[in-house]
């Protein structure tokens, strides 16, 4: 379910039509995110970290309105809730374009991650199904402990989802860190957003 945000009440009005008409109206931030926590907690419920993370990441998303907005026909709409379209690699090293539904219950999630990480083990090439508009986009890069990020992106095809890839987990003195890309339509959200969002992640990550 969606809903049309009224643009002539939006504040951000002017920011969007600016914006928008960019061919890259998309920018990026790359943080460092403390994972100690998350993955003790983790390992504690027997979940894979992977699962578990991604989890916190749309839980944010979800809870986070901006990360919520989509432009659809130069319109702004809210989602109700948003899934998510990760990147899974396959046995022989390609990979393909999932989706999975998101769930605030955890086990429910990890049921459907792994049922979705099943599927594409028996599919090739990248598009393997019909994708909802209610979607992120989700990487994770497990070799790499990056310090910047950028997308391969066609500046002719409409799009407003946001992006988000983590890297290598590192390990210093017993503290986990991984770096986190984020990259989101400025036409929806500015910089304040993604700070916002980043800070919630983090609680989420801690709890």
């Amino acid at each position: 379910m969606k809903q049309k945000l009224n643009l002539e009440a939006w504040n951000r009005k002017e920011h969007f039509l600016f914006f928008k008409q960019m061919e890259e109206p998309f920018f990026g931030v790359t943080i460092t995110i403390d994972c100690t926590k998350a993955y003790k907690k983790a390992k504690e419920m027997g979940v894979s970290f992977f699962t578990y993370y991604l989890h916190k990441t749309l839980s944010a998303v979800n809870q986070f309105e901006p990360f919520r907005y989509r432009i659809i026909d130069n319109e702004v709409y809210i989602f109700d809730r948003i899934d998510v379209s990760s990147t899974i690699l396959r046995e022989d090293k390609t990979f393909g374009f999932s989706q999975i539904e998101y769930s605030k219950d955890l086990n429910q999630f990890a049921e459907n991650t792994k049922k979705e990480i099943a599927r594409i083990q028996t599919t090739t090439g990248l598009f393997t199904r019909e994708y909802s508009e209610n979607l992120i986009h989700f990487s994770a890069l497990p070799w790499i402990n990056f310090t910047s990020f950028s997308h391969a992106r066609s500046f002719t095809w409409p799009d407003s989802c946001p992006k988000i890839s983590f890297g290598k987990m590192m390990d210093e003195n017993g503290k986990k860190t991984m770096s986190m890309s984020i990259h989101v339509h400025h036409g929806l959200m500015d910089g304040y957003h993604v700070g916002e969002f980043v800070e919630l992640f983090q609680k989420l990550m801690d709890n």
